[in-house]
């Protein structure tokens, strides 16, 4: 007698087999075809052949490639940028640093970054510093504050400066705020909602709602704009929570912040207004937003935008021309580092050449995971002379590079693969000796809190250690 149930059976799990397994080898093959990195390439088909169920739900949300997809059409980029343009070709006694030709060219040609003169620039290195600053430069303004955050935290730090655009709004002035969605996924709706019922407008950045729209999760927007009236703008490495004031218990937050006064704000307003069309499908770019401003300071800028849909990945390029042109020096602070292949070639290039190459690294980091990435690529720079400097005082989260006396570069953007690859960024890039000279100061007086690391000793960490760095490594393109 023929049995119809174990033949149903055997039919029902052999087809599903086939629509399994075709579904892994369709995936390996789209990601083959996206012509990606090869080690990014080789490090998810490895997840999907030896964890494929896993590898699946992974790829489903963090792996599908958008950088080819267009989300502001070149028409509204163009209408966006004329008021900047014509700040910047109104500028009388703009010279180009011959040093960083190249580098300013490259940020121009690829997304029409303008340098700008006659800034003046501030530097926080705390976050109490800057809170108070952005505080007092919010109470002055009189027209518009457009505030741009990653992370805008339900505790003292976040209500204390929601209550003060509260009570901005109420006076009149216009107040536009964006906040990240992923970044704030613990912060109650109703946090956002006191400020829409006082007549400010907010975002949420690519929000992501499931099932609908999970590949986004992998797409974050991580920079920090604050613009005042289009004269005063904050940039830098610190959103606006509690903790980037104390700290942990182990140790404080140390951090790198940035307010810029001059023509550069310009910079700064349209990344955020580009920004905000992309959340709100509004465009913004009256001549009020940009107010003709005089020089008030030395400094040359650019602001330069990074993100994961546009054809180019402007902030690394920029550090490639940044450390291969370094002919003194290059110091680095990050809080991860976990280089793309060329960034890491870079730096070895630039030591084996006689470049007093630095690398600052947190000695306990914010995650466990991110730190054992990072440190299996500490051999690989020692090893061509690049000096490697714990910080033991407490986290280390400040983005902050400079080089040579005379270019240094503060923003939202990490070293490592996830701020290349997959987050929206922005850096300011100052082309100015005495900010330089600043800057270097900054961190040689973070070296001082510093263990440095040396090779001999380096190799001798534990087995176990390596084994769970070097795996952790083979992930490093998808952290």
């Amino acid at each position: 007698m023929i049995d119809w149930n174990y033949i149903l059976n055997q039919v029902a799990t052999i087809a599903f087999d086939i629509l399994y397994f075709g579904v892994i080898i369709g995936t390996i093959v789209v990601i083959i075809l996206d012509n990606r990195n090869p080690v990014k390439t080789l490090a998810w088909i490895l997840i999907l052949i030896f964890l494929p169920v896993v590898g699946l739900v992974f790829y489903f949300f963090f792996g599908r490639s958008r950088r080819h997809e267009r989300v502001i059409g070149k028409k509204i980029y163009n209408r966006m940028l004329k008021k900047p343009m014509a700040e910047y070709m109104a500028q009388d006694t703009f010279v180009m640093p011959t040093s960083y030709n190249r580098l300013i060219s490259l940020f121009l040609n690829t997304e029409q970054a303008f340098p700008f003169d006659g800034n003046r620039v501030e530097t926080y290195t705390g976050g109490l510093s800057m809170l108070q600053s952005l505080l007092r430069e919010l109470g002055k303004a009189k027209h518009h504050i457009h505030i741009e955050f990653y992370i805008f935290e339900d505790d003292a730090v976040g209500r204390l400066v929601r209550d003060v655009l509260i009570d901005k709004a109420r006076t009149g002035v216009e107040v536009r705020v964006i906040y990240d969605d992923v970044g704030c996924w613990d912060v109650p709706n109703r946090f956002y909602d006191e400020m829409r019922e006082a007549g400010i407008e907010v975002r949420g950045f690519l929000k992501v709602r499931f099932p609908l729209f999970t590949s986004r999760v992998n797409y974050r927007n991580h920079r920090k704009i604050v613009v005042v009236d289009g004269r005063v703008g904050f940039i830098g490495g610190m959103n606006l929570a509690e903790r980037y004031m104390r700290g942990f218990p182990w140790g404080i937050w140390r951090d790198t912040h940035l307010m810029l006064e001059g023509k550069a704000v310009h910079g700064l307003q349209t990344a955020f207004l580009l920004d905000w069309y992309f959340v709100d499908r509004t465009l913004i770019g009256a001549s009020r937003y940009f107010p003709r401003t005089k020089n008030i300071g030395t400094s040359l800028v650019q602001i330069v935008t990074s993100d994961p849909i546009g054809s180019w990945k402007e902030i690394m390029q920029g550090l490639l021309i940044a450390i291969s042109g370094a002919k003194k020096y290059f110091y680095v602070q990050t809080p991860y580092f976990l280089p793309t292949e060329q960034i890491l070639t870079a730096m070895q290039t630039a030591a084996l050449a006689g470049t007093d190459v630095r690398l600052m690294l947190p000695r306990r980091s914010d995650s466990r995971l991110t730190h054992f990435g990072s440190c299996s690529y500490l051999a690989d720079v020692l090893v061509a002379g690049v000096k490697v400097y714990f910080y033991k005082k407490g986290f280390l989260h400040s983005k902050l590079m400079v080089s040579d006396d005379e270019l240094s570069t503060v923003g939202s953007t990490n070293m490592d693969f996830r701020s290349f690859e997959h987050n929206f960024e922005v850096n300011a890039f100052i082309y100015d000796k005495e900010t330089a000279l600043q800057m270097r100061e900054i961190f040689l007086q973070d070296q001082r809190e510093c263990t440095q690391v040396f090779l001999k000793n380096w190799v001798k960490r534990p087995w176990w250690r390596k084994v769970i760095e070097s795996v952790v490594r083979l992930m490093a393109p998808l952290l």
